[in-house]
């Protein structure tokens, strides 16, 4: 239990010790280093001089020459049990203290650590020096707790039983509520150093997310030459097309742009989801006492922030449908005609490659076919080519034909003039179609795919930055912004109802406790503050009345009892201690 008081660095150590003991192994000298092993706030007594076995002393211990402390030792001299009980008063017993001391010859010039009032003095000034070095810190510390539990205070505030003045403190929460989440959002509240939060989680969504991801898709990985060529081919029906339709881009580059609806929608998802938990970080501390209101709050929140998810999910949706329904090649920044048949010859043939061949005749064929291609793709706003499988099929059938004919006449003349039982075939048998067709690879549709493919690659690309830059505005006008306008409104229409004031402003029996605690915590430290603020003025009207002749121990003087020993070796004169003055310290 002892421990509990002396291990703390504040406190002043006095060890009492019989001098009819063993004084190296006193407990208390043994427990006072434990707590304080250097000594340097700890005082030793030692008692019982006067019934120390005759030929021994405690000058060795009295000078600090056994066990050494600080603040020293004083010797003194109590009534004994005899003296209590033929009762002997305290100024006899002084009387026969000072007399033992001075006619002792072991103890002259010990004057200064000899007897109660000594004691008494330097217990006294040890303890008015200690508070008074201890007093900044301490006054630093209850003001610190005095701070931190009025700030306390005024969260909890005082207890409402009243409706109206329950209807005031539930605006005041709700105005405070729609602060701080106003401010999260703008990134006015209180700005973290070591993480994002609020709108900057939001910005680095748009931004560093959404996109980001939208810059790193290749609208052609996705599409194989075997897909464009066959698409290019099916948009010809039965005829065949004679040259490079529209059609073919428009339904493939519809393809890659519909690719773009699900990260918009999720990127609106996850500005959803940023809300929210910006809505759990506000007034956690006021809303903390009142369950049933943070319950509410934030029920009545999710509901606001996905009625707002709705449109804005609508509209994303909407912006790119309207990006399929029209595709508008006449843009400024979509790239078509030669400079689309100059990236797709360089796609198909590499630079080496067709400059040797341009001398040849089949490289001059080539070259006037995509010029060709060219011209006429600049006034349809497409690009056209010869129909090679057309082409390639119809001198099948030429070659196939004379084949037939040349039989023909063979078996006519035979039966002329050879056998007459030989049968002439009646039905020229055709191969059956498969159930799944492949387009024909001509050297001609490499370069019709690659066409293709600039152009989709040209149109996504201006799509892709429409779309960057109005799915963000989406979600900022019909969610964020939205939420900024309307959500303080929405909350006072939803829960500031007379019916539903009790209920909502209830607070918890823990929250009910810790109020009353702090409110007397309060009073505490505001009372510990004053007596703090006096102390020094106290201190100085102490030290400066105090007298040892006249109040060595707060009695009157003892007659008969002179304050300068005869022979001059014991005086209780405290002339020889410069006096102390106390600091006034202001916070």
């Amino acid at each position: 239990m002892i421990m509990q008081y002396i291990k703390h660095p504040s406190c002043i150590i006095l060890a009492v010790s019989p001098a009819n003991a063993d004084l190296a192994n006193s407990d208390a000298l043994q427990l006072a280093r434990l707590a304080d092993p250097d000594g340097s706030r700890t005082i030793g007594v030692i008692t019982k001089l006067d019934i120390m076995d005759r030929g021994t002393d405690a000058r060795n211990f009295l000078l600090g020459n056994v066990i050494p402390l600080k603040f020293g030792y004083v010797g003194v001299v109590n009534r004994s049990q005899e003296d209590i009980n033929f009762n002997r008063s305290v100024q006899d017993a002084l009387a026969f203290e000072e007399k033992f001391f001075s006619t002792l010859p072991a103890y002259n010039g010990l004057a200064h650590c000899c007897g109660v009032p000594q004691l008494a003095k330097k217990l006294n000034m040890i303890l008015l020096k200690h508070i008074t070095n201890m007093l900044p810190g301490l006054k630093t510390r209850i003001n610190a707790q005095l701070v931190a539990v009025a700030k306390e205070h005024a969260a909890y505030g005082d207890t409402v039983e009243s409706a109206a003045g329950q209807g005031v403190q539930l605006l005041n929460i709700l105005r405070k509520y729609f602060s701080a989440f106003s401010s999260m959002v703008e990134g006015k509240n209180r700005v973290s150093t070591d993480k994002l939060s609020g709108g900057a989680r939001v910005h680095y969504i748009f931004q560093s997310i959404f996109v980001k991801s939208l810059e790193e898709i290749d609208p052609c990985k996705s599409i194989t030459d075997d897909d464009v060529r066959t698409t290019i081919q099916n948009s010809g029906g039965p005829k065949g097309a004679m040259f490079l339709p529209e059609v073919p881009f428009e339904i493939l580059v519809r393809k890659q742009i519909g690719r773009l609806l699900d990260p918009s929608l999720q990127c609106a998802q996850f500005i959803y989801d940023e809300l929210i938990k910006i809505s759990h970080g506000c007034l956690i501390t006021e809303l903390q006492k009142f369950p049933v209101l943070k319950k509410r709050m934030s029920e009545v929140v999710c509901s606001f922030l996905r009625d707002g998810l709705r449109p804005a999910e609508t509209m994303i949706t909407h912006i790119i449908e309207m990006e399929m329904d029209y595709i508008n090649t006449s843009h400024p920044s979509f790239v078509g005609g030669t400079k689309v048949v100059e990236l797709a010859k360089h796609e198909v043939l590499p630079p080496k490659t067709s400059t040797s061949l341009s001398g040849h005749k089949d490289g001059t064929i080539v070259g006037s076919e995509i010029q060709l291609t060219a011209e006429r793709s600049q006034k349809s706003r497409a690009v056209f080519a010869r129909d090679a499988t057309r082409r390639a099929t119809s001198e099948q059938a030429s070659m196939e034909a004379g084949t037939s004919l040349t039989g023909g006449s063979q078996i006519r003349n035979s039966q002329v003039g050879g056998n007459s039982s030989s049968k002439l075939p009646s039905i020229i048998p055709l191969k059956e179609p498969p159930i799944t067709l492949k387009p024909s690879e001509t050297e001609q549709d490499a370069t019709e795919v690659a066409i293709v493919k600039e152009l989709i690659k040209s149109y996504y690309d201006i799509v892709r930055k429409s779309i960057e830059d109005a799915i963000p505005k989406a979600v900022m006008h019909f969610l964020v912004n939205h939420t900024k306008r309307d959500l303080h409104n929405f909350l006072i229409r939803k829960l500031y109802r007379e019916n539903l004031l009790n209920e909502l402003m209830r607070e918890t029996d823990e929250v009910l406790i810790r109020r009353q605690r702090i409110q007397e915590m309060l009073e505490i430290l505001k009372q510990a503050h004053r007596t703090l603020e006096e102390f020094p003025i106290e201190a100085d009207n102490i030290e400066k009345g105090y007298n040892l002749t006249e109040h060595a121990t707060g009695l009157s003087k003892i007659h008969g009892v002179s304050g300068d020993s005869t022979n001059g070796i014991y005086t209780s004169s405290p002339n020889c201690y410069p006096p102390h003055q106390a600091s006034h310290m202001v916070l």
